[in-house]
């Protein structure tokens, strides 16, 4: 089957061993993708998780409370048919890197900024042996390009399932190095959106929470959280 049926027709729920992976299958049928391709999985958690969100459909079959799935299809269908041009999109945020713009004043924001984000740079800098560099304003600065480079080359490593995770946690970040670190350097991914959020969380101490700004806030989170999720999903 490919695309959303509107309603629940089968009954049982199952995760198939197939070539490449794992599949799932409704009642013996095969899921595809919206796309008609097969729905194969890298991992049995994966294909576990996929199987569980189908099985919880009851009557109508609501797409919102199916992100595992969304996550797959868009990996299948999307990134895999054009990996390298992905790739490059992400690698890119090297070059504009919110850890890379500081703050000028006051000088708590600037001291929040140094505490939370130049170990960050340190631990890059250590784990793939370049270094972005760190500026004062937000005139744009160009990066070494033998850094860059070895930043693109990482990202291009990542199969399709985990460089969909990867395109929404550094979109949602807005840092390449925050999502590396998040991939590579064993920080809970709670600890990672903090540090995203420096600006935002030095604004809302000053001036007080924004009901809308918080709300997107929230969602926005609860995205990047998922990505962290489906990343480990993919890993064999």
């Amino acid at each position: 089957m490919s695309g959303w049926a509107k309603k629940r027709f089968w009954k049982e729920t199952s995760v198939e061993d197939v070539a490449g992976g794992f599949g799932i299958a409704l009642d013996g049928r095969t899921v595809k993708t919206p796309a008609k391709a097969a729905l194969v999985l890298p991992t049995r958690a994966m294909a576990e998780a996929v199987a569980a969100e189908w099985d919880a459909q009851v009557d109508e079959i609501d797409p919102n409370t199916m992100p595992v799935t969304r996550s797959a299809n868009a990996a299948i269908d999307k990134v895999a048919v054009q990996h390298a041009e992905v790739a490059d999109m992400i690698a890119e945020y090297g070059g504009t890197d919110l850890l890379c713009y500081r703050a000028t004043s006051p000088e708590e924001l600037v001291a929040r900024q140094v505490a939370g984000w130049d170990p960050m740079l340190d631990w890059a800098a250590q784990e793939f042996g370049a270094r972005l560099e760190a500026v004062a304003g937000v005139m744009h600065h160009a990066q070494e390009e033998t850094t860059l480079e070895v930043l693109k080359a990482a990202v291009h490593e990542l199969n399709a399932f985990e460089l969909a995770a990867f395109h929404d946690i550094v979109g949602l970040s807005g840092s390449l190095i925050l999502g590396f670190a998040a991939l590579r350097g064993g920080r809970d991914p709670e600890e990672i959106w903090r540090l995203s959020q420096i600006d935002e969380q030095w604004q809302e101490d000053q001036w007080g929470a924004d009901e809308e700004a918080t709300r997107e806030r929230e969602i926005k989170y609860e995205a990047f959280l998922h990505a962290n999720r489906f990343y480990k999903l993919a890993q064999n």
